[in-house]
């Protein structure tokens, strides 16, 4: 069976300085979900929502636009701004797990009102003609919440759902739940795809031997620790190029410059850079001094230097392993 990547929204992090720089060194992505539109109660799109979605900034990528909203006068206006884009679908996140959103009854922490859901999902299929997709946990309490909403859900002709495996209030700790997931599977009327923990080739594998009629993958996390991971699962490998870490620097670099543009001073560039480090330290060995040692970094050429040893170590580190 053939596969199709996703790119899951990851917000501060999938913006399109990086869809950009991931499609250009790495590619492997079908579609990316651009990370969600919240308008807080004001009909207003904020710039970085607008510049984010211009398709100007995505012309060499199929993007989709996201929403958070509990409210249908928002979930109209934003999609009318899309299509004014000339975008025809809007994905609704029913997803987010953390509490400043959940605890506004937005996100994962919505998904146990599915009267409320069904209220905003007629007004959008009346009074709009835009495609609607979700993005959603199993629920934020527990697994079965979602089962509840599939009734009201099979009431509109959805495009998918894409559901992560885990409740909300897990966060991202503990394991997914493919029991879950499995009984999604089986109550669910809507094209379903999957979200969760793919993390390597054989952790991809694994998945799709468990859900066979499953054909669409949602990554987040870990696409940003592994950004070979999508072209290694469409080339069928687990073997890195020869030339890894080059396409890395080249990968990181772009990145780089592309947030070194848009904010001020090393600062606030060398904390955005050590945000994604997070992920990108996640395979290096001695991730964890990796991260603390681009923390301390004051400058741009500290920072520069301290990335440029790591990547000489594992250059090395490669090298010996292939060798011995």
């Amino acid at each position: 069976m053939s596969c199709t990547l996703l790119s899951s929204p990851l917000q501060g992090f999938t913006d399109f300085r990086f869809r950009n720089a991931f499609q250009k060194y790495f590619g492997g992505i079908d579609t990316f979900y651009a990370p969600y539109i919240r308008l807080n109660g004001k009909m207003v799109i904020k710039a970085n929502y607008d510049r984010d979605i211009q398709p100007k900034n995505n012309d060499t990528l199929e993007v989709i636009p996201q929403i958070m909203t509990n409210d249908a006068d928002e979930f109209i206006f934003v999609s009318k701004f899309v299509q004014s884009l000339g975008y025809k679908e809007l994905n609704w996140n029913l997803g987010c797990p953390y509490p400043m959103v959940t605890n506004k009854c937005l996100g994962s922490g919505l998904i146990n009102n599915p009267d409320r859901i069904d209220r905003i999902l007629d007004r959008i299929h009346t009074e709009t003609d835009i495609v609607v997709s979700m993005k959603m946990r199993m629920g934020y309490e527990h697994a079965l919440e979602i089962i509840d909403t599939f009734p009201v859900l099979g009431k509109y002709p959805l495009k998918n759902i894409a559901i992560h495996a885990r409740i909300g209030k897990q966060l991202y700790k503990g394991g997914v739940d493919l029991d879950g997931f499995q009984r999604c599977v089986d109550h669910s009327p809507h094209k379903l795809y999957y979200n969760g923990d793919i993390t390597t080739v054989a952790s991809y594998r694994a998945m799709v031997e468990r859900f066979p009629t499953i054909d669409h993958w949602m990554m987040g996390r870990g696409l940003i620790a592994d950004p070979f991971l999508p072209s290694m699962i469409k080339n069928q490998t687990e073997e890195y190029p020869v030339d890894r870490f080059e396409i890395f620097s080249k990968f990181h670099d772009t990145l780089f410059s592309s947030y070194e543009q848009k904010l001020k001073g090393d600062k606030q560039v060398i904390m955005k850079m050590a945000s994604f480090w997070g992920y990108f330290g996640t395979p290096f060995s001695n991730s964890a001094k990796i991260i603390n040692k681009i923390k301390k970094a004051k400058t741009i050429e500290a920072y520069d230097a301290v990335v440029a040893q790591v990547l000489e170590n594992e250059r090395s580190l490669a090298t010996s392993i292939n060798y011995a």
